[in-house]
């Protein structure tokens, strides 16, 4: 409160000579100085319609995405990469997207769950929560009538299942098909679609075909019989193992009855197979064509189909041809195709190197969780990401992740609710114990501590502008 003499004494100055402003002269300083003053203004979102994913770490806003809400004005394709060393939070980030994504009744997903604990999927719990049965490949269970998918479904066309056979080959093989195997190939099938109408036909009767070929497949290209034979020798051998060799019992018969294409949730546990033997692109091509010919469809539905371990696909030329023909599929017919992979050096410096930059560039959306450094600056010349936030992916601690969306790059947290935590944290429910309290603690107070790291980190890339005419903080 001001003295009585001090007011008295300017009233009756401001009497005499009127009121006296003091003029401020101009101050000429560089935006690192002035940053204070002028606080960087954060980087608009992509909107509030969609799903909540948790919120941006610098300027607090919650942060909502959706590529079907954003595809055709943010976004030109609504295919999401997801990438980051194990146990940073990308499965937690996907199982929540997908429980959030089902409260839409136009939304449907296909997860093919390559992991697993205690001898079921990751995905095992969630799908109980939501009363659906997982559809579990294993070929352990092939004696016990275990499920099973048939290539040469009816349900497939039969160009779709002619090039779903030529590429469960090629992927065995490790090289295309020569035009003699091709030949052989083609006639057996359309031999075994022409002659078995009273039940589903079997790769069996394939295997038994290109052993012992009809004499007028010879006669139709004007050659031996032994010929035929011959070229499809190796064909039949390679089909061999998924009849009666380590593949057996899960596509050598009719498609198992009761397999619901119509639930929200359609789960395909993979997690009993050798995730580093021939059998996993097999599958994986395998999946991905009876799904394209049995579960696409044009009814309106917005689908989403997450592939675990994705490298597996990526990885393999024919397989990656095969999923890069899916997503150009797909998109005009409401599919998002999320593909979760821990390094991008597995894909990019693999066999299939032009097929996954096809893939790759079809992501628009990339969500990149700690890496080390060699690998964040490998990860950021691929995808061009911004040098701050090359630098920043190293420090970044478990729930938290920088978000590309078409060049819209933001540090975003991971939000987990009371109710989605025992269904996305599947392996802390088997190792739960009284100190798991002291390390959620721990793990609070790191996290609290990035968040400052990652503020400080801010205001020295603040800083290194100092002296340019604007800074543009993303």
């Amino acid at each position: 409160m001001r003295d009585p003499l001090s007011a008295a004494t300017d009233a009756f100055t401001s009497f005499l000579f009127g009121k006296v402003e003091t003029t401020r002269l101009p101050v000429r300083t560089s935006t690192g100085q002035a940053q204070a003053v002028y606080l960087p203004t954060a980087a608009p979102g992509l909107g509030d319609s969609g799903v909540i994913i948790g919120r941006e770490v610098y300027s607090g806003k919650g942060y909502i995405y959706d590529p079907f809400q954003l595809y055709g004005q943010q976004l030109p394709a609504p295919h999401w990469l997801v990438l980051g060393e194990s146990g940073n939070g990308k499965s937690a980030l996907e199982k929540t997207y997908v429980l959030r994504q089902l409260r839409f009744r136009d939304r449907q997903v296909v997860v093919l769950d390559a992991q697993g604990e205690d001898g079921v999927g990751e995905w095992n719990l969630i799908a109980e929560e939501l009363g659906i049965t997982p559809i579990r490949l294993d070929p352990t269970a092939a004696l016990d009538m275990g499920i099973r998918l048939n290539p040469l479904d009816p349900a497939i066309t039969t160009t779709g299942q002619l090039a779903l056979l030529r590429t469960i080959i090629e992927v065995a093989m490790g090289h295309g098909l020569d035009e003699r195997s091709g030949f052989a190939l083609k006639v057996a099938h359309a031999y075994v679609n022409e002659t078995i109408v009273e039940r589903q036909p079997v790769l069996t009767d394939i295997v038994e075909q290109l052993r012992h070929p009809e004499p007028e497949s010879a006669e139709a290209m004007n050659v031996a019989i032994d010929d035929v034979r011959a070229w499809g020798l190796d064909v039949a051998l390679v089909l061999d193992r998924l009849v009666d060799g380590d593949l057996r019992g899960m596509f050598d018969g009719p498609t198992t009855v009761g397999i619901d294409l119509d639930a929200p949730l359609i789960v395909f546990d993979l997690s009993h197979i050798d995730r580093n033997s021939i059998a996993m692109p097999i599958l994986m091509a395998i999946v991905g064509v009876w799904l394209e010919h049995t579960w696409i469809r044009p009814d309106r539905k917005k689908r989403i189909f997450l592939v675990e371990e994705a490298w597996h696909i990526i990885n393999s030329p024919f397989v990656a041809q095969l999923f890069q023909r899916l997503l150009k599929f797909g998109r005009r017919l409401g599919l998002s195709f999320v593909a979760v992979v821990h390094h991008l050096s597995d894909v990019v410096d693999g066999a299939a190197a032009k097929e996954a930059s096809a893939i790759l560039k079809m992501a628009s959306t990339r969500t990149i969780y700690a890496q080390k450094a060699d690998e964040a600056r490998s990860t950021g010349r691929v995808l061009g990401l911004p040098r701050w936030a090359v630098e920043i992916i190293p420090t970044l601690t478990p729930g938290i992740a920088v978000w590309d969306v078409n060049g819209n790059v933001q540090v975003v947290k991971h939000l987990i609710t009371e109710t989605e935590r025992p269904l996305v944290f599947t392996d802390r429910a088997m190792t739960e114990s009284s100190a798991d309290h002291l390390a959620d603690d721990a793990l609070r107070a790191a996290e609290l501590e990035a968040e400052e790291r990652a503020a400080a980190f801010m205001e020295q890339h603040l800083s290194d502008l100092d002296g340019s005419s604007e800074s543009t903080v993303a």
